[in-house]
């Protein structure tokens, strides 16, 4: 078993795990598991991030994957398979997790060749940041602050602190100020208060979202281009400390898994697939363009906006704003809409009798379960919350639409 570091679980042990401890790998002999795997004493290796990139072992020849892959991660990661040894014929891959055609595309992409269908155009740093400035949540002062804290090696913690509170406090408070009139227009059957208020939070979580792209792009195209730009390099420093503080309508609470208890699981045989990577043409790899393009306009993007926004309120750790979508919006949506029962009650029933269900509650608890194995994070905090199981069932009945969606299921069958 390989790992980094070391897994506290005091009901288990009150030590420590680690791999190279005596209770995971007792027979490593001071060896690591990169050696030790090359002997004939491990014929197989588990782990969960590690090792999928970098680990140059021939003797490997099959590969169990119970993880989401997807891009490169999927290509690097089924890659490790790649390596030739005398007697090694033959390799598989027994997939528990991810679609057939998805793994192909991502090979596609490399295979043979990989050729980008444009470049990336350097301008986009500037247009970027001339967005986000002209947003008006901080100003040139508030930015050369921070850096100046940064820069000084004398600096205490408190005075970078000091530096970021005005701007946190004044974007935390935008927030949750129109969190309030939002609730408040509802209340009072307001569309267009309540359309006013979920634009501006709309307009925060966008610029949080625009911010971290300037990150991303900004540390890509500055090891290419010589910008010559302090002002650029300033606000990479300044969002760099100020993004992790803006947890928009997110409730820190402690969390208590002791109660939660496997109740079932089942295995489902998906068959074998042939992937053959030589036929049509293979994709090109797109270049950074329109970053920070986002706009809150469509209605179907508002309602996906919507819904981020409440299961940000819902869900903490290191999750981004796709793995919540996806969980609520695809995994557990598309969970319940496969249940007979939940189309049959949708409609013949008002959705206020439908939300009161108590086939509807339980048919969401399978879901949670079932979608532990992918989404484990999200699902753990769901089974031991009934505040979050509630909350998950508001917004799938809300911004979601699974009632409407099983109800034109329901009219297709017809």
């Amino acid at each position: 078993m390989a790992f980094s570091g070391e897994v506290n679980d005091a009901q288990s042990d009150p030590d420590p795990f680690s791999e190279n401890g005596k209770t995971m790998n007792p027979n490593l002999k001071g060896q690591g598991i990169r050696e030790a795997f090359d002997t004939g004493d491990y014929q197989i290796l588990l782990v969960a991030n590690k090792f999928q990139t970098g680990f140059d072992q021939p003797l490997l020849c099959g590969m169990y994957v119970d993880k989401r892959l997807a891009g490169i991660a999927a290509v690097q990661t089924l890659s490790r398979l790649n390596r030739g040894y005398p007697g090694k014929d033959t390799t598989y891959v027994v997939d528990f997790i991810n679609d057939p055609e998805e793994i192909l595309a991502a090979f596609k992409i490399y295979y043979e060749t990989a050729e980008l269908a444009n470049v990336t155009d350097p301008n986009l740093v500037f247009d970027l940041r001339m967005k986000l400035d002209a947003a008006g949540c901080y100003d040139e002062f508030e930015v050369n602050l921070v850096v100046d804290v940064e820069f000084n090696p004398q600096a205490k913690q408190s005075q970078l602190t000091a530096a970021l509170e005005p701007v946190v406090s004044r974007l935390l408070q935008r927030y949750k100020s129109a969190q309030e009139k939002l609730k408040t227009a509802k209340a009072k059957n307001d569309s267009k208060a309540a359309e006013d208020a979920q634009n501006e939070m709309n307009a925060l979580l966008l610029f949080k979202h625009d911010m971290a792209a300037f990150q991303r792009l900004y540390a890509f195209l500055s090891q290419i281009f010589d910008y010559g730009n302090t002002a650029i390099e300033k606000r990479f420093i300044f969002y760099k400390r100020l993004l992790p503080l803006l947890e928009f309508g997110r409730e820190r609470e402690g969390i208590d898994l002791s109660k939660v208890i496997l109740t079932h699981h089942n295995l489902k045989q998906s068959g074998k697939r042939s992937l053959p990577l030589g036929s049509d043409e293979y994709p090109k790899l797109m270049p950074i363009s329109d970053v920070g393009s986002g706009s809150v306009q469509e209605k179907e993007k508002a309602y996906l906006l919507e819904i981020i926004a409440k299961v940000n309120d819902l869900f903490h750790g290191e999750l981004t704003d796709d793995d919540r979508l996806v969980y609520v919006n695809n995994v557990l949506k598309g969970k319940l809409l496969e249940s007979q029962i939940l189309a049959q009650q949708a409609a013949n029933n008002t959705k206020e009798q439908f939300a009161n269900s108590p086939d509807l509650s339980a048919e969401l608890m399978n879901a949670i379960i079932d979608a532990y194995t992918t989404h484990g994070t999200m699902s753990k905090q769901a089974l031991d919350s009934e505040k979050v199981r509630i909350g998950l069932r508001d917004i799938l009945l809300g911004p979601a639409q699974l009632y409407e969606a099983l109800r034109a299921q329901s009219s297709i069958g017809q």
